[in-house]
């Protein structure tokens, strides 16, 4: 077996978090809904371009899900390489996207948020500068250990 690299991700919700998410990953990520198959659950895909890169499931009851820090998944974060991060930082305070950032030396300028159920995505700008940002050194409040 080869890997042969990322063909979507996956997550789970219920019914009602659909629009919520429809909207979320389209404003942030220019994301559009598109084709899916018959299913036996209510749910959606997501597609930048030609590739459905997000498929989400409404399979959960509704209520169940624990939303923000509170996400009980076993996946603790999906990281992202991005480029365009003062237009990226831009478009989340147009939109009124919670966010934190930091700007870690040798690992660039990073920037943390949840999704309407809770997932946490990460957003890797290697080498870029956000002149407004928070200095170099800085640790987003999301990283730190609690004890």
């Amino acid at each position: 077996m080869n890997f042969g690299g990322f063909l979507h991700l996956n997550i789970r919700c219920s019914k009602s978090d659909l629009p919520a998410i429809e909207k979320f990953y389209g404003n942030v990520f220019g994301l559009k809904k598109g084709y899916r198959p018959d299913f036996p659950f209510d749910g959606l895909w997501l597609y930048d371009g030609d590739d459905p890169i997000l498929h989400v499931s409404a399979r959960f009851p509704e209520g169940t899900i624990a939303k923000g820090d509170k996400h009980s998944g076993s996946v603790d974060h999906i990281a992202f390489k991005a480029s365009g991060a003062v237009e990226f930082r831009k478009r989340l305070k147009g939109l009124g996207v919670a966010f934190q950032e930091q700007n870690i030396e040798n690992a660039g300028y990073q920037v943390f948020l949840h999704d309407p159920v809770g997932t946490k995505l990460e957003f890797n700008f290697l080498e870029e500068v956000v002149p407004d940002a928070v200095p170099l050194g800085t640790t987003a409040p999301t990283n730190l250990v609690v004890t």
